[in-house]
């Protein structure tokens, strides 16, 4: 999902991780021995990798309080850690252990190392694969910190969120629920509108100011203009960047570029600055001047590039909300084109945006001739049911107002345990991070809510465990007093 690039950060192309960071001292960075494959015993020679996971026993209460589990998503599990402050505000609270662990094929859990984009080996980058690593991980260090009474809870923001809702749907006997924040479970999955995600992005500039889309719609209007007189160096100039264009490819990827940047200040519109997925100021959707301020904002924050090339800060790619740089947007590329569906759409009628339609044929057509793959529509609907989750239990899907994922997910919701939270005044996954003064109130009382839902479940898995245990060694004691009279 969306990926900014600031230059001063984000090298595109060369480096493996996301971006350079310092690391919180709180957590102990690790690497755990993880199946290549889970579900083919022939394959790949029963290999192992290396997958990095970040571990904090700080605030736990050894052997009794629960796994607060991150499952990771597109990115360097330290990224996630850093935005994730919640997570350990909340393990302080109910003595928990805290555990970040690395998507495969993310940051620095490469399975072939450099050769881990090259087809065939790519192909073991799935969404059940990810979740089969988690569940291993879950279980073996429970095994290995003598933490096998202790309920886990995953965590996870947007593609991680996803992840928290199949972890609890799949592996109900290993997690015993999930807190699943900006999670658009529904329009990945091939439900839904194509136009809703740029109509969103749309909707949040509008708020600000009523003439704001008019003023965007009309900018990029008159960049057309100016590309069918073929008036290369004058958007050049406009825009400072460091080539001119000179074909109807470049000015595709300019708006590209362009949307990308609106599309990353809409998602990332938190009430202070921040240094996630690139530096932003406090509510940067109020920076809404195409011209001069909205894509140095994003693409050169610290203001350090003299000029914008198109071809490295963006990349275009199966994600029209885009896949970011370097090795993680190989990787993301890959699942655009196998399980997460994100056939979405600009129109310039219900969005602000130039039209720039991507259909099931084009993203077709690209996967085939970029990875070799067919997408399957459809998938994630079948394999982690979709809109029909009535049947689960407690998960917690919740949004914020201001993120145009939002309504891609959960809204509303479905039983006492299936819950809703709409946070107003709300951007990406704003619950997860950590407490600060200018948050709005809406989401102090969602982190309540969810403080207390994830206690009473921890609460009642350890009954539940507590029950198993008492039941099972009435039955042992029953087989053995059974045995004994028999022999005698």
């Amino acid at each position: 999902m969306a990926r900014g690039a600031d230059g001063a950060i984000w090298q595109p192309h060369f480096c493996q991780c996301a971006r350079h960071h310092d690391a919180d001292p709180r957590f102990t960075e690790k690497f755990f021995t993880q199946t290549l494959d889970h579900f083919n015993f022939n394959s790949m020679g029963n290999g192992t990798f290396n997958q990095r996971y970040l571990i904090t026993d700080q605030y736990w209460e050894k052997g009794f309080g629960p796994i607060f589990f991150y499952t990771g998503n597109e990115g360097d599990i330290w990224e996630f850690a850093l935005n994730s402050g919640f997570i350990t505000e909340l393990a302080a609270q109910q003595r928990a252990l805290v555990i970040f662990a690395e998507h495969r094929y993310y940051g620095k859990s490469l399975p072939f190392e450099k050769d881990s984009f090259n087809i065939p080996q790519i192909s073991l980058l799935t969404v059940e694969q990810a979740l089969a690593d988690y569940a291993i991980m879950i279980t073996e260090l429970k095994q290995q910190l003598g933490a096998t009474d202790c309920p886990a809870i995953v965590f996870g923001g947007s593609y991680g969120g996803m992840l928290s809702v199949y972890m609890r749907l799949k592996y109900p006997n290993i997690v015993a629920g999930a807190l699943a924040a900006s999670a658009p479970i529904l329009s990945t999955a091939g439900l839904g509108d194509s136009r809703q995600f740029f109509r969103d992005v749309a909707s949040d500039f509008e708020s600000v100011s009523s003439d704001c889309t008019d003023a965007v719609r009309g900018a990029f209007h008159q960049l057309k203009e100016l590309a069918e007189s073929q008036e290369y160096r004058h958007i050049q100039s406009a825009f400072a960047l460091c080539k001119p264009l000179s074909s109807a490819q470049d000015i595709h990827q300019l708006n590209g570029f362009l949307r990308n940047a609106f599309t990353l200040m809409a998602m990332l519109d938190y009430p202070y600055s921040t240094h996630f997925m690139g530096n932003m100021p406090a509510n940067p959707v109020k920076v809404h001047r195409l011209k001069k301020d909205v894509w140095p904002i994003v693409y050169n924050a610290t203001g350090i590039l003299p000029c914008f090339d198109l071809y490295s800060l963006y990349l275009e790619c199966a994600d029209p909300t885009g896949c970011g740089l370097g090795f993680d947007s190989l990787a993301w590329d890959y699942q655009a084109c196998t399980e997460i569906e994100l056939c979405y759409e600009s129109n310039n009628v219900t969005d602000m945006f130039p039209p720039m339609p991507f259909t099931e044929e084009d993203r077709r057509l690209y996967c085939s001739k970029r990875w070799g793959v067919v997408p399957r529509p459809g998938w994630l609907n079948i394999q982690f049911w979709g809109d029909a989750l009535s049947t689960a239990s407690n998960i917690i899907f919740s949004n914020g107002d201001l993120d145009p994922w939002a309504n891609g997910g959960v809204r509303t919701s479905l039983s006492d345990s299936l819950i809703a939270l709409n946070i107003s005044g709300g951007a990406h996954h704003l619950d997860l991070r950590g407490s600060n003064e200018a948050d709005p109130v809406s989401v102090i009382s969602a982190r309540k809510t969810e403080a207390d839902l994830i206690a009473h479940w921890v609460k009642m898995e350890r009954t539940r465990l507590q029950k198993f245990a008492k039941i099972t060694r009435v039955l042992s004691l029953t087989v053995s007093e059974t045995l004994i009279e028999i022999n005698n």
